[in-house]
């Protein structure tokens, strides 16, 4: 998909191949939220992660208890 945002027209089509007819006065607001997601994981992708450990290696109950708030 392109990085242009995804029109009414084009998110009713988008949504009937796969199986979701929208009822016309959805059709902007499906494609509002769909550029907001788009947004939202462009923004995620450009994050450095660096040597942040996978979450696999995360356990609960590891914290520490004498933090503050």
């Amino acid at each position: 998909m392109s990085p242009q945002e995804l029109t009414a027209q084009e998110a009713a089509r988008w949504a009937l191949r796969e199986g979701l007819p929208l009822d016309a006065a959805r059709h902007a607001d499906v494609a509002a939220t769909a550029h907001h997601i788009r947004t939202v994981i462009g923004t995620l992708r450009e994050l450095d992660f660096g040597d942040t450990p996978p979450a696999a290696v995360y356990t609960a109950g590891q914290e520490a208890d004498d933090a503050s708030l």
